[in-house]
Formats: structure tokens, C-alpha cells, sequence
């Protein structure tokens, strides 16, 4: 079948739904599907998903973006993976039933877990892994659930227990447990992966005391690793790409040369730097991490996670009630001149990088008889800009690099008031591509590579075309209080969670 009639598939597992989306040679969208599912929070600080449910709704957009078009399994040349990371499935490797609920990467159950391993192995576990010692990544969930669902660890240490991230948990049900793999970018958040050897840790497995029996084999970001197994296609298609949702934006965003970062505006916001072949160890409290292997290539990245960007924005819907819609935030901020003094901390579950404070709780100071409505919320866009320029300041500190440009791609970055913001805040142009789904599209290019639908990175580079593009209108003093008025705010916000 000539490629014109071939597409890639693109299934993209997010945090609050699945997602199936289908690209044409030209990297445009031609169908997609999407369905959410439930969220769990079984206790406070606790996030739970059903696996079950997240293989039945990824399966279902999957079959349906496809009979949309009127396609089948012919059509598609190659399948493409990306998904929230750190999330954490443990199954039973005979019945492929999960033994608990999958641990999502904004739990927060382990922090105390998390603590008690710091004084004594922060050092080898940043090391080894470009890591900080956080309940954010998958081993101290894999730890919990051996040690608290009855019978695990017997079974773990029988070698009965298959852990994956979400990645590895869908290609074990399309291929009905035929191929029990992961990628590199995957394998660098558990914190049970050397970044340095490609390999799974002896040493860190000892730490958290898992069985290495329990791990799926890590493979590259590109290249065939099976072919489906179901009977959601007729034919079978090869499952070609595979890489963790901020990866996959990187790679969609063509930051494929060194110093070129991104932004993923979503329910946090996740800046990356592609650092070419040196694994930048960082000073500043930023996450040393795989962006892909490509063949034999492999390529870094520093990372900054804001665990709270466009949950702030929810939170003034569905908390505060003083928006009715998420996209009405910029018409209500432009209501106001200026933020009225008012500055918001949203540290409504700890603060990310470069902070790590898992105990910090959002702060919302400055607030006066004057403060309106439009103050809170153009000092909530403002957060979202100025948490992601502390990650950019640390990566420029950490590299020695100034940034040229900063692609942005997810929800919250169709506002331009926080784009035009996120330039003024930051001093460098904002650059929107045409097609924003670019977690998505990453995963089909590395899928597209592997099946030779695509050529070369060259090929893809044309793909990519800009939409817009922000240039800073703020001057240097005027940054320079908004900044001060920030770090003032954060520091007020810090430890507040004692318990």
C-alpha cells in the first residue's frame, strides 16, 4: 500500500484521558478520538487509576479514530505511544490482572517513604538516575504497593509480578502479553535506572528492595518492538514509537539541537532542554533525564516539572467558582491593568522543581479592599509564567546557555495573554506551533522513523511550522519587581504542611 494511504496512530495515554490521533505524511491531523476516565482519591494526597479502564478507553479511541475515517489496520503503517510517566501498574503476569489500582505520578503517599531515604542515598540515587529522591517517580510506588497489598512481595520475589509504566502496561494488552517492554525516556523516571549504562540498577533495586524479575526489557524510542496481538485491527500493525508524554513533546516540537527548550503547558507545566549527548548533572535542582535513543544515539535532557499550571486555572473554576470556563481567564485578567499588587503561590500540591518542597501550600498574598476577581486571576496566568521561568533560570545556570526561544505547546498555551506574559516574564520569544498536539505527534514521528514512513529527522524538521510568535514588551526594572514580588511569595509559601 503506497504511504499516501498509510497513516501513523498515535495513542497518546494522558493523565485524565486517552487519547487516538491520527497524522498523514504531512504530520496534519486527519481524525481523532479521546475519552476520559475516572479519577480515584481513596485518601488526601492519594491519586488512583483503574489500569482496566485505562487499556478499555485507549482501546476504544484507538478502534474509533480509525472507523471514523473508514480505515483499517492496512492503513495504519506503525503505532505510536505516549504516556503520562511515572504512573505505576503492577500485574500478575498469568492472569495480566493489576493486583492494585495504578499509582499515578501525583500521588503523594510515599513522601514520607521518600524522606527517609535522602540522608543516606540522595547522592547515588542523582547519581545514577539524574533524579531527586521524590514520591513523584514510580520505585517508592512500586515499594508500597509490594509492601502493602497482601501477598506481593511472596509473589514478587516468585518472579509472578510484571511492574510497568503505562507504556508497557498497554503494549502487554495489545500483544495479549507477547512483549513486555518499555523505552528509555520511560525507564529514566522510575529512579531504578542507571541513565549512564542503559541498564536496570542492582544497587537501586536493592534500595527499594524490588525484584528485578519484575521489570520489563528497555528498549529504544524507535524501532519495532511487536506487532499488535488483539482483535481491535484485523491485521496486525507494528508498534514502532514509544516515549513518556514529555519526551514526545520534545521530539514533536523538533528541539532535536542542543540548547533548544520547551514548554508543555498542561496540569503542570514541563520545561525541557535537549542537551545532545552529555548527561548535564544538574546544580540546580533540576532533573537529569533521557530525552530518546534514535539507533545508537542517545540524547539528554534537563527537566523542571511545576507540579500546578492549568490546575490553577481549574481550581479558580471548580474551587473558587470565580470563572465559569478555563479559556474565560484571559478575557476576565484583561479586565484589570495589572495584578493589583496580588500574588499567587499555586502550591496546591508542593512545589516542583526547582524547589522541591513537597510540603509548601499555595499562597495567595498582596490581597487588599481593592483586589477584584480579574487581580486573582492575572495573578494566577502570571504564576503559570513565572514558575516556568525559575526552571528556565536554572537550566541557563546549569548550562551556561541563554535560551533563544521557548516552544510552547499544550492546553493553555492557545492564551495569549499568558504567552505574551510568559515573554515578558522570561525575556525571550515564545514560539506557538501550527499543530499544538505535539506530545502526540512526537510519538508518531518516532514511530514513523522505525517503519521508514518518514525518511530522516531532516524530513520531519519541515513538518514543523510556527503559528505565532511573542516577543518580551516589558522592561528590565518592571521584570525585575515582578520577580522580586515572586520570590518573596515563594519563600512565604515553603514547609507550610507540617504533617
Amino acid at each position: 500500500m503506497s504511504k499516501s494511504k498509510q497513516y501513523i496512530l498515535s495513542l497518546d495515554q494522558g493523565t485524565t484521558s486517552s487519547r487516538a490521533i491520527l497524522f498523514d505524511k504531512k504530520g496534519k491531523i486527519v481524525n481523532s478520538a479521546q475519552k476520559e476516565f475516572k479519577q480515584y482519591y481513596p485518601k488526601p494526597g492519594w491519586v488512583e487509576h483503574d489500569p482496566k479502564e485505562i487499556w478499555s478507553t485507549q482501546a476504544a479511541v484507538a478502534a474509533e479514530c480509525i472507523a471514523k475515517e473508514g480505515l483499517n489496520g492496512l492503513n495504519i503503517a506503525g503505532i505510536g505511544i505516549t504516556n503520562q510517566r511515572e504512573t505505576t501498574v503492577v500485574w500478575d503476569a498469568s492472569t495480566s490482572k493489576p493486583i492494585y489500582n495504578a499509582i499515578v505520578w501525583q500521588d503523594r503517599r510515599t513522601a514520607k517513604y521518600c524522606d527517609s531515604l535522602k540522608e543516606k542515598y540522595a547522592k547515588v540515587i542523582h547519581d545514577k538516575t539524574g533524579l531527586v529522591i521524590d514520591a513523584y517517580f514510580s520505585a517508592s510506588k512500586i515499594h508500597w504497593i509490594l509492601e502493602n497489598v497482601p501477598g506481593a512481595r511472596k509473589k514478587a520475589e516468585k518472579g509472578l509480578l510484571r511492574f510497568g509504566t503505562i507504556d508497557t502496561w498497554l503494549i502487554w494488552q495489545f500483544t495479549r502479553g507477547k512483549a513486555y517492554v518499555t523505552d528509555v525516556t520511560n525507564a529514566s523516571r522510575t529512579m531504578l535506572f542507571n541513565i549512564h549504562t542503559l541498564k536496570w540498577d542492582e544497587k537501586l533495586l536493592k534500595i527499594f528492595n524490588i525484584p528485578k524479575s519484575m521489570l520489563p526489557e528497555v528498549k529504544s524510542s524507535s524501532e519495532v518492538y511487536a506487532l499488535t496481538a488483539t482483535t481491535l485491527f484485523a491485521s496486525k500493525i507494528p508498534i514502532a514509537g514509544i516515549a513518556g508524554d514529555q519526551q514526545a513533546a520534545l521530539f514533536g516540537q523538533m528541539c532535536t539541537k542542543k540548547g533548544m527548550v520547551k514548554n508543555t503547558y498542561g496540569t503542570g507545566c514541563f520545561i525541557m532542554m535537549n542537551t545532545g549527548k552529555e548527561a548535564i548533572s544538574s546544580q540546580h535542582q533540576l532533573l537529569t533525564t533521557i530525552a530518546w535513543k534514535i539507533g545508537d544515539q542517545v540524547n539528554y535532557a534537563l527537566e523542571g516539572s511545576v507540579f500546578v499550571a492549568g490546575a490553577a486555572i481549574q481550581w479558580l473554576r471548580d474551587g473558587l467558582r470565580i470563572i465559569k470556563k478555563a479559556h474565560h481567564s484571559e478575557k476576565i485578567a484583561k479586565e484589570v491593568k495589572n495584578n493589583g499588587g496580588v500574588t499567587f503561590v499555586p502550591a496546591l500540591t508542593g512545589l516542583g522543581a526547582p524547589y522541591w518542597d513537597q510540603y509548601a501550600r499555595g499562597t495567595l498574598i498582596g490581597i487588599t479592599r481593592g483586589t477584584q476577581k480579574g487581580h486573582i486571576v492575572r495573578a494566577t496566568l502570571e504564576a503559570i509564567a513565572l514558575q516556568s521561568q525559575d526552571v528556565i533560570e536554572a537550566m541557563q545556570a546549569d548550562t551556561q546557555e541563554h535560551a533563544k526561544e521557548l516552544r510552547v505547546d499544550g492546553g493553555a498555551c492557545a492564551n495569549n495573554l499568558l504567552m505574551q506574559t510568559q515573554s515578558n516574564i522570561s525575556n525571550i520569544n515564545v514560539v506557538r506551533p501550527k499543530i499544538l498536539e505535539t506530545t502526540a505527534m512526537g510519538a508518531a514521528f518516532l514511530a514513523g522513523l522505525a517503519v521508514n514512513y518518514w525518511e530522516d529527522i531532516d524530513e520531519i524538521n519541515k513538518i514543523w511550522k510556527m503559528d505565532k510568535s511573542f516577543e518580551n514588551k516589558m522592561s528590565d526594572k518592571n521584570r525585575s519587581i515582578a520577580r522580586s514580588d515572586w520570590k518573596k511569595a515563594v519563600q512565604r509559601s515553603f514547609n507550610w504542611e507540617t504533617e
